[in-house]
């Protein structure tokens, strides 16, 4: 069926039942070592980003899952807080908040790699936010789930690389309130409030949340003698209604309002945290979530689920395209500026039917839509010269671009227990997509059509074990570069696919303890979509211009491990550590094809730990440390990387049952690190081409305080 079909026979099956027979040794060696007494078991997770939400013990893929309590001890503000907790999870800064991610090696690094055609796929409550993701803020957020690898079955084109899903807190049934503070350097502060009301005559309940936060955002213009040019303003409202009217049905309403009012002034000539820009820019979003899902018994044992989504997100993106000012260029005239308006709207519908998942055969079917429409602003002018000239050259640039794509899906998912250890899952997804782009000089219609899905053999071990072996084919479709300065040759783009193989075994003990999971893979990508970048006009930034092509393969491989423990009742203690090697092969440059070399943004390992404590007494502490290797910034031929990397995060405070207050200090060691660089002549007379790089966020700390009643 798939590409990578010929790998699973035998070798397969003997490579399971060595993993097998591994943490089987190792489980039993443990239960022997073992303590009875006082230490707790892990709670236990469900995954609901997969086609079933299923415990993530039983899960056959590799996932992190964050929960409340982790987003609470080891977050902030928002995701970026905790992408350092999921290696081989990787983002491209350039914008205030992440919102173009690469798992495994395979995303995008800016919006303007072309029309909204992302590989890692972004859901918040169920609304698609893939390529915006800005508006994940962590308040009153339950829960993080990243799924790593070719979700073809799951999400379709949307989900080449991996999936990121998550899940606000559920309205609870009783009725409860709380208000929260922050207090912290930079001039950091917040204030949010929830309230939760049960109605039992009514069969429901109801939650809503309401949250903003401010800062400095951590740098300093010394031209203008500000310190907010790159400042963030932060509003989060969720609202969520349940209504139960039986005890097999149930319909869940929610309701997002983000206004992300950010400044951004992140890049500076000298690559430090101290600006001079004088014309600092801005990257906000404002965006409005609908989500209904109905869920209910259908024919016989069967159960249906629909759902529909909308999203409605106008951004802003502006900067200063010199970074600098009359005085920093004197003699010369080096002024330039950027601005686009980026509207999106989204809309999706899904309807699916499930058996019973109990029985040696269940299955699934189901059918989805998506309406998305985007429409692009963008203005550019700038002044250059050089006073031994007599000429000025200025260029003043504007266009607007419209995108509309209409996807349907049709997609299964069977699963078979063929013997009492041993479980087999089909999953396919057929997509067809129409798409329409224009501008005052274009109008593209092209359309395509893809099959996606995976084949998992699994095998249950005797001590709480799992082992799996998973073929996978992902796609994505095709698309075109949106910027109105692009030459016709550069609109479009064409479709990309993916085959691999999985290996992953996941181990628990000691009643559950510990717990231990390992997974291998090796994804083959054909006709890659790569960013790629020219500048049209020597000495004009503004030109120096994006897009997506494509090369002829890729391959990434790598491995995922992670060990947890619970020694005790007051104490939890984590590791895990991601290793890849992500090659691409193919890349053309004006005619000529460059070697192969890493892809951009993944460094070969990254890695998190964690030590939390919980006392008895109400007193809790937490310790993670995080990091990842140097990666390249971007494609051939640009050598520019970053540096290897660890940052140590610190939360310390008290719980009762009323008051909780807690310090926190990110980055405490003050280490300096980039999150996103680029390489350009950006320097009169002579321009030459040099590394640019917006450096992460400083050390911070703070004060957090929470009152419920």
């Amino acid at each position: 069926m798939f590409q990578s079909d010929r790998y699973l026979p035998r070798a397969g099956c003997l490579v399971i039942f060595c993993a097998s027979g591994v943490l089987s040794a190792l489980a039993a060696t443990s239960a022997v070592a073992a303590t009875t007494g006082a230490p707790e078991s892990l709670e236990e997770i469900i995954v609901t980003a997969t086609l079933r939400a299923r415990p993530a013990t039983d899960l056959t893929a590799s996932a992190v899952v964050l929960d409340a309590a982790t987003l609470r001890d080891a977050g902030q503000q928002h995701l970026a807080d905790v992408l350092g907790l999921i290696p081989n999870l990787n983002f491209a800064g350039g914008s205030s908040r992440p919102r173009y991610f690469q798992v495994r090696g395979i995303g995008e690094l800016e919006q303007y790699e072309g029309a909204p055609n992302p590989s890692v796929g972004f859901l918040i409550d169920g609304m698609d936010f893939s390529g915006i993701g800005m508006a994940a803020t962590l308040f009153d957020v339950h829960q993080v789930e990243v799924l790593r690898g070719p979700q073809g079955a799951r999400y379709g084109a949307n989900a080449l690389g991996g999936l990121i899903n998550i899940t606000s807190t559920a309205p609870a049934a009783t009725s409860q309130a709380s208000v929260s503070a922050t207090l912290g350097s930079d001039h950091t502060q917040g204030a949010g409030g929830v309230v939760n009301l049960a109605w039992p005559a009514a069969d429901s309940t109801f939650r809503l949340g309401v949250q903003r936060q401010r800062s400095d955002g951590f740098r300093h213009n010394a031209f203008l003698g500000r310190s907010d040019t790159n400042g963030r303003d932060e509003l989060t409202t969720r609202a969520r209604w349940r209504w139960q009217p039986a005890a097999d049905a149930t319909f869940d309403l929610t309701l997002l309002h983000v206004e992300l009012d950010n400044r951004y002034d992140a890049f500076a000539i000298d690559n430090t945290r101290t600006t001079l820009s004088d014309h600092p820019g801005q990257d906000a979003q404002h965006a409005t979530g609908l989500a209904a899902t109905w869920q209910a018994p259908g024919p016989g044992t069967t159960r249906w689920s629909l759902t529909g989504a909308y999203v409605d997100s106008a951004s802003v993106h502006a900067y200063d395209g010199d970074w600098g000012n009359a005085a920093s260029w004197a003699p010369y005239t080096y002024d330039y500026l950027y601005h686009a308006d980026r509207g999106r709207q989204t809309a999706t519908a899904e309807a699916r039917l499930e058996s019973a998942s109990s029985g040696r055969l269940s299955w699934l079917v189901g059918v989805w839509h998506q309406q998305l429409r985007e429409q692009i602003t963008e203005s550019s002018r700038g002044t250059y010269a050089d006073p031994a000239y007599p000429e000025v050259f200025t260029s003043d640039s504007a266009g607007a671009s419209r995108y509309h794509a209409a996807t349907t899906a049709f997609f299964g998912e069977t699963e078979l227990q063929l013997a009492p250890t041993w479980q087999a899952s089909l999953g396919l997804r057929y997509e067809h997509r129409d798409t329409r782009f224009s501008t005052a000089q274009t109008d593209l219609a092209p359309r395509d059509s893809q099959v996606g899905g995976h084949f998992t053999l699994s095998h249950t071990l005797a001590k709480h074990g799992l082992t799996w072996l998973s073929a996978t084919r992902g796609f994505k479709a095709g698309g075109i570069n949106p910027s109105p300065q692009l030459p016709t040759r550069l609109r479009e783009f064409g479709e990309e696919t993916v085959s691999g193989l999985e290996l992953g075994a996941r181990q628990n003990w000691s009643e559950g303890r510990w717990q231990a999971e390992l997974v291998l893979f090796d994804l083959h990508r054909q006709h890659l979509q790569v960013r790629t970048s020219e500048q049209l006009v020597i000495g004009d930034p503004n030109t120096f211009v994006f897009y997506t092509d494509n090369a002829a393969r890729g391959r990434h491989r790598g491995a995922e491990a992670s060990l947890r423990w619970r020694p005790s009742a007051t104490l939890d203690t984590g590791v895990s550590v991601g290793w890849l090697r992500a090659t691409l092969n193919g890349i053309v440059r004006d005619g000529v094809t460059l070697p192969a070399r890493d892809a951009p943004h993944a460094p070969h390992w990254q890695f998190a730990t964690h030590v939390a404590w919980h006392g008895v007494q109400g007193w809790f502490a937490r310790l993670d440390l995080t990091g990842m290797d140097a990666f390249y910034f971007g494609n051939l031929p640009e050598p520019y990387r970053s540096q290897a990397y660890a940052l140590t995060h610190l939360r310390a405070g008290w719980e009762g049952q009323h008051l909780s207050v807690d310090l926190y200090v990110r980055n405490a060691l003050n280490r300096r690190y980039t999150t996103r660089g680029f390489a350009f002549g950006n320097e009169p007379p002579d321009f030459p081409e040099k590394s640019y790089v917006q450096v992460g966020d400083p050390r911070e700390g703070g004060l957090n305080l929470q009152w419920r009643f």
